[in-house]
């Protein structure tokens, strides 16, 4: 397989120990590292808040629908599905993020429910909800069996479940994978995020417990003045980057500037009148 499918770039960059040249972190280990490593992106949260609407149309979230935002991050999807009028409950992994959701929740005076959870092993009953979505996060857990089970699991039958992700092919997933190409093995069995950008593979994680997958493609527009204010917005705002990022600066420098440089090269790809193109795909199916 291509770079694009080799790279699990979470795992990599939780696991980068300059004494050892294999990660050996557990995936227990690895979540809890996640959680101070998510905890950097809320400056990022305008940009995802852009595009919840469109996940949130696309889910058909309506009034007084019980929705579960898996991965809400600082809960601009929830959000956004609550000022809809839908009853909505929020799960992370990540504290600090849950704690500006609550801080968004309180601005808007919306009333959403805030849980800290893992979409391995969600904290709510079977079939407790009618729509169940998730905006660039489930596709994070290390174990996807388990966290399409898991969705699937608290969804009502004939309930609906819908999540963004990235194609490894357009610029995110390849933002990824040169990222992990800079980062140290992935543990043996880990799995790409960014396969959930593919179809072929949403279908069968999915599998028959679903009917009715559809799937559309939809763009985010991020402002940037140039190429290079958005790679430093990534650095300091983006989790992984910021990792392999410090490991660079810290051990080889050189190395270190040959990754800007493609990264500004990939980025001009996209970059149109002062924004950043990133295209991503739209999933969406009925629950048997």
């Amino acid at each position: 397989m291509g770079r694009c499918f080799r790279s699990d770039l979470l795992l990599q960059s939780l696991t980068y120990d300059q004494t050892s040249p294999m990660p050996t972190d557990t995936p227990a280990e690895l979540k809890e590292k996640a959680k101070t490593l998510w905890s950097g992106f809320i400056p990022m949260e305008m940009v995802t808040a852009s595009v919840a609407p469109k996940l949130v149309a696309f889910a058909g979230i309506e009034p007084g629908l019980r929705v579960l935002d898996v991965g809400c991050g600082t809960g601009v999807v929830a959000m956004t599905a609550a000022r809809k009028g839908a009853r909505v409950t929020g799960a992370d992994l990540t504290p600090a993020l849950l704690e500006r959701a609550r801080e968004n929740a309180s601005i808007m005076g919306l009333e959403v429910e805030f849980h800290e959870s893992d979409v391995e092993a969600l904290p709510f009953a079977e079939g407790s909800f009618d729509v169940v979505v998730s905006q660039f996060g489930h596709m994070f857990a290390p174990n996807p069996a388990q966290a399409t089970a898991e969705m699937l699991r608290v969804l009502k039958p004939g309930g609906t479940i819908a999540f963004s992700t990235w194609p490894p092919e357009l610029m995110i997933g390849r933002f990824f994978a040169l990222l992990a190409s800079y980062g140290p093995p992935a543990p043996a069995g880990a799995t790409s995020p960014i396969l959930w950008g593919e179809p072929s593979v949403v279908r069968e994680r999915l599998g028959s417990a679903v009917r009715n997958l559809t799937f559309d493609r939809a763009m985010m527009r991020v402002q940037t003045l140039s190429v290079q204010h958005q790679r430093h917005a990534f650095e300091t705002g983006v989790g992984p980057m910021s990792v392999v990022m410090k490991a660079l600066s810290a051990t080889d420098p050189a190395r270190l500037a040959q990754l800007r440089q493609e990264l500004d090269a990939l980025f001009e790809e996209y970059f149109v009148d002062n924004h950043l193109r990133q295209d991503f795909l739209l999933s969406r199916a009925v629950k048997c």
